[in-house]
């Protein structure tokens, strides 16, 4: 019996519960992968529902990007979607803890359109993501993300360059 009140006493007091948290971990889990839905499905006008007013993206490998708010990252995945029609991210691992997920994924996508100063070539890339996603008050806040641009200018016949003949004409 008093094994008994013991466990109902520590069941009252929450010593024996879900991790405080764990609810929360799954639910940004939900949300990055509602995020990674949305952008594949091009339903650019749902990003409102995962995405904060003041959303900011970092990221190395566009350092000349500067994106600050929902309406310049929608802007932004209108042009990939028009240059990458085809593109998809597949989440290969999601991990939480506390406001941060981390997401490994492929990218993949047909360049049907221009990508900064490369001309559409209609070759497709598949290229390796990392990215972590920060979670404030229900709403993706801020995001980092990387991948090897070596490996997906490569792969669309952009790298290396073409050699120049000396006269400024190309091989």
């Amino acid at each position: 019996m008093l094994t008994k009140t013991i466990c109902i006493s520590l069941l009252f007091l929450g010593f024996i519960s879900t991790p405080v948290g764990a609810q929360s971990l799954s639910q940004n889990k939900a949300l990055v992968r509602q995020f990674i839905e949305i952008g594949n499905s091009r339903q650019m006008d749902r990003l409102a529902e995962v995405v904060a007013d003041n959303f900011v993206r970092h990221c190395q490998a566009t350092p000349d990007l500067n994106i600050n708010t929902r309406d310049e990252f929608r802007a932004f995945m209108v042009a990939d979607a028009k240059t990458f029609p085809d593109s998809k991210v597949t989440i290969q691992q999601l991990i939480a803890e506390n406001d941060r997920v981390a997401i490994w994924a492929t990218y993949s996508g047909t360049q049907d359109g221009p990508m900064g100063p490369f001309p559409p070539g209609g070759k497709t890339m598949s290229v390796d993501l990392a990215g972590v996603f920060r979670v404030q008050d229900g709403l993706i806040a801020e995001l980092w993300v990387t991948w090897d641009n070596v490996a997906g200018l490569t792969q669309l016949g952009f790298f290396p360059p073409a050699k120049s003949d000396g006269d400024g004409t190309t091989e």
